[in-house]
């Protein structure tokens, strides 16, 4: 059943970024998959609502795998958030589905990522918490509350990075070490 779960995700992503979400039906689902309905449904028994969040889900988990690919290796905190704020970034503008249904249909999608983006953030601070701890807090700071402060940060500043170029990588540093580490970090340690 594993395989042929798999198998309906995948398909489901294929129909998604070939017709939407709202036009993206079981049928259209079962027949990309080469399975029946009945067989979707015994995987799926939410049916259609339930294939999109495992679709969304499976694609969430597909692009922390490649971000963590792209900091692997990264020697200080201020390496690992801005090798992975320029890949999220670059990432989010150049992934077709997502811009696709964003700008047709923002309303079946936000509400999945808003579900979604708890499980991102927690995601982010679970990687960032050993670099923080590593790098030093400033006086006062609780190593939870920093890691969450800056997934939050980050996920906001790649959603909306306001006056900064988040391709430019003398920028992303910038915003990183002036904005984004200014008062979570001891001051006096540069990497």
């Amino acid at each position: 059943m594993e395989d042929a779960h798999q198998r309906i995700v995948e398909a489901t992503y294929a129909c998604v970024a070939r017709r939407g979400v709202a036009k993206t039906t079981v049928e259209d689902v079962a027949r990309e998959a080469g399975v029946s309905r009945a067989t979707v449904y015994r995987a799926f028994p939410g049916g259609r609502d339930e294939l999109i969040n495992a679709t969304v889900a499976w694609a969430t988990l597909d692009f922390f795998g490649r971000l963590y690919h792209r900091i692997e290796g990264a020697a200080s905190l201020e390496e690992v958030m801005e090798r992975g704020i320029m890949f999220a970034h670059r990432s989010i503008i150049e992934h077709e589905v997502l811009q696709r249904v964003m700008q047709t249909e923002p309303d079946k999608l936000l509400p999945i990522l808003t579900v979604e983006s708890n499980r991102i953030r927690e995601g982010i601070a679970a990687v960032l918490a050993p670099y923080l701890s590593e790098r030093g807090l400033a006086a006062g700071v609780d190593l939870d509350d920093a890691a969450d402060f800056l997934a939050r940060m980050v996920l906001s500043y790649i959603s909306a990075p306001g006056r900064w170029d988040l391709d430019d990588p003398d920028q992303v540093a910038r915003l990183v070490r002036s904005e984004l580490l200014a008062g979570v970090v001891v001051a006096n340690r540069v990497p």
